[in-house]
C-alpha cells in the first residue's frame, strides 16, 4: 500500500508525547519517513520524568505505515540541532516537512500569577524552551527544506491568532510564548513564501494528551469519565486529530493558500474532511468562544 506522503521526509521536533507524537504517527500513516526528536529516551528521562519516549514514538510511526527514526536532541543545543539536520541531509538528501512542536513548559508556569510574583527563572526557562528552540531549529533546518519546492513548516502553538489577540492566556510568560509562536509562522510565511515553501501556525483544541488524561485520572478508553469533574471536556480531541491536520496540509499541493496563517485542527477538519479517531470533528475554539468562555452549560451539540 502507498500513501500520499510516500517518499516525503519529515522532522517532528518535540515528538515524545502529545501533539508531536500524534503528528508524527499520522505523517507515518500517510507514508512519510519521520525523524522524531525529544529529550526523553529509554535510557534517560527529561525533567518531566514521564514514561513516554521518542523511541516509542518512532515505533508507532513505523507501525502506522511510515518509517520512524528517533534522534535524541535538546533543541536549545545548537550543535545537536545542526548535527540532526546534517544527518537528515546525509541519509535522505531532503526535508519536506518541519514541525516545530517543542514546548516543555508544563511545570514552569503558575496560573493567574502576575509577572512580578511569578518565579522568574521558570518563566525565562519557559520562553527559551517554547520560543528559542523553534528559532534554533528553523535556522538549521530551513536551508535543507528549501532545497526542493513545496516544503511545509508547521509551528504548533496553543490558541488561534484571533483568540489569543483578545484573550489573556494563563499568565505573562505563557501568553508571550504562545503568541510568539503564532508570530513566528507569520514571519516565516513572508520569508518562505517567495522561496516556494509554506509556513503556518497550528493549534490543537482541548487535547487529550497523556499529561491531560493523567490530570483527570482517566485513560483514552474511558476519557468521558472526566466529564463529571469537567463537563466542557466533552469537546476534547485526541493528539491524532492534530496529526491528521498536518498530514492533510503536507499532502495538499495547494497548501500555500494558507501561508502565514493561523489554523486550528477543527478548522482544517472542515476544510479537508478528516475526522478524529471516533469519527467526530470537534471544533474546540469555536466552542470555547461561543459556549465555555461565556459561561454557558456544557453542550457540544453542533460542535463535534
Amino acid at each position: 500500500m502507498t500513501g500520499p506522503l510516500d517518499g516525503k521526509v519529515a522532522l517532528v521536533a518535540g515528538a515524545t508525547r502529545g501533539a508531536g507524537r500524534g503528528i508524527a504517527v499520522e505523517l507515518g500513516a500517510a507514508g512519510a519517513t519521520v525523524y522524531v526528536t525529544g529529550r526523553s529516551t529509554r535510557a534517560r528521562r527529561s525533567e518531566y520524568d514521564r514514561p513516554e519516549t521518542i523511541e516509542d514514538t518512532a515505533d508507532l510511526v513505523t507501525e502506522a505505515g511510515g518509517r520512524g527514526i528517533a534522534v535524541p536532541a535538546d533543541h536549545l543545543d545548537r550543535s545537536a540541532v545542526r548535527h540532526l539536520v546534517d544527518r537528515i541531509a546525509r541519509e535522505r538528501g531532503r526535508l519536506d516537512v518541519l514541525v516545530n512542536d517543542i514546548w516543555g513548559g508544563e511545570k514552569l508556569f503558575a496560573w493567574d500569577t502576575p509577572v512580578w510574583e511569578h518565579d522568574l527563572d521558570n518563566g525565562l526557562r519557559l520562553l527559551r524552551l517554547a520560543v528559542e528552540t523553534h528559532a534554533v531549529t528553523s535556522h538549521y533546518a530551513l536551508p535543507l527544506l528549501l532545497r526542493r519546492p513545496g516544503g511545509l513548516v508547521v509551528e504548533v502553538t496553543d490558541g488561534t491568532a484571533e483568540y489569543n489577540r483578545d484573550t489573556y492566556r494563563v499568565n505573562f510568560f505563557y501568553d508571550l510564548a504562545k503568541t510568539s509562536v503564532l508570530r513566528m509562522a507569520f514571519a516565516l510565511g513572508h520569508e518562505l513564501g517567495p522561496r516556494g515553501a509554506t509556513a503556518v501556525a497550528l493549534t490543537p483544541g482541548w487535547m487529550r494528551s497523556e499529561i491531560m488524561l493523567d490530570a483527570y485520572g482517566v485513560r483514552e478508553e474511558n476519557w468521558r469519565d472526566a466529564l463529571e469533574r469537567e463537563p466542557h471536556f466533552a469537546i476534547s480531541e485526541t493528539p491524532r486529530f492534530t496529526g491528521r491536520a498536518v498530514a492533510a496540509l503536507a499532502a495538499d499541493p495547494e497548501a500555500a493558500r494558507f501561508n502565514g496563517q493561523s489554523l486550528s485542527s477543527g478548522g482544517l477538519a472542515k476544510a479537508y474532511g478528516f475526522t478524529d479517531l471516533d469519527g467526530s470533528r470537534p471544533d474546540a475554539w469555536r466552542y470555547l468562544t461561543e459556549v465555555q468562555d461565556p459561561g454557558k452549560p456544557a453542550d457540544v451539540t453542533g460542535y463535534r
